[in-house]
């Protein structure tokens, strides 16, 4: 019996505490954010919501803000007209797995199949277009994950969180902990749906009004909000242009 007890714990270190080690602690193997000197990402899980998305929607296109939203499968079925005007208006579509579970209790193959693979599939019949990036509910995956999805997706998790899930956390709140919590090359994760496990039903209407506010303020600091496509290739850039600067003797062209 404690035999079987000593494996059980080494299965669930292995299977899960190292992953989480790895991600979200070291960074390895995911996006937490880019290097971009002016542009920030926002991203918004767990939608399309009929509601809030709509509205979320309105107030990016008023002030001119690209986001990414990582949907999941499940409501891109059910709402596929959200998911196209989300495309059309030019906002990046991620996955967020088909429903919102938790990865650690699944096989690394079934969420590959049944989640990621199944929730791509659908919002590249909706679009046209098939989404390469994902981000696992609650930012948490499995071993078997790193090497299996990471093969065809790239993992993005996020630099900046303000809680805005509990309908607790008013609009005035989410907007100082934004403003206070925001810098260059950050990717910030929002909600536009609150009926997923832990959240509030009316919590996105909070965020949405605080994140309005925001929106005003980040020109005035100089700040863009891209899509985190975008935000990731500006990183890219600008390491290739650093690196262009150095010639094959090692030296600094000036």
């Amino acid at each position: 019996m404690l035999t079987f007890i000593i494996l059980a714990i080494d299965i669930i270190v292995l299977f899960m505490i190292v992953p989480f080690v790895i991600t979200r602690i070291w960074g390895w193997g995911v996006h937490t954010e880019g290097g971009a000197v002016k542009e920030i990402a926002f991203t918004f899980d767990d939608g399309p919501d009929p509601c809030y998305t709509p509205e979320l929607l309105d107030l990016l296109h008023e002030h001119d803000v690209k986001a990414t939203f990582f949907v999941l499968g499940k409501k891109a079925e059910q709402y596929p007209d959200i998911i196209e005007r989300m495309h059309r208006e030019g906002h990046q579509i991620g996955i967020h797995n088909y429903a919102h579970t938790p990865n650690w209790i699944y096989s690394p193959w079934t969420n590959r199949r049944k989640q990621v693979d199944r929730t791509a599939d659908i919002v590249e019949r909706i679009t046209g277009k098939r989404p390469i990036f994902y981000r696992p509910p609650w930012g948490l995956l499995n071993l078997g994950d790193l090497f299996l999805i990471r093969k065809t997706y790239r993992i993005v998790l996020w630099s900046v969180m303000v809680g805005d899930w509990k309908a607790s956390v008013s609009a005035e709140q989410l907007k100082h902990a934004l403003l206070k919590k925001i810098k260059p090359g950050s990717i910030i994760v929002l909600h536009d749906s609150g009926d997923t496990p832990w959240a509030d039903e009316e919590a996105p209407l909070n965020m949405i009004t605080g994140l309005e506010e925001v929106l005003k303020e980040i020109p005035r600091r100089g700040l863009k909000g891209l899509r985190v496509d975008e935000l990731l290739n500006k990183e890219a850039s600008r390491i290739g242009e650093a690196r262009s600067r150095v010639n094959h003797h090692g030296q600094i062209n000036l």
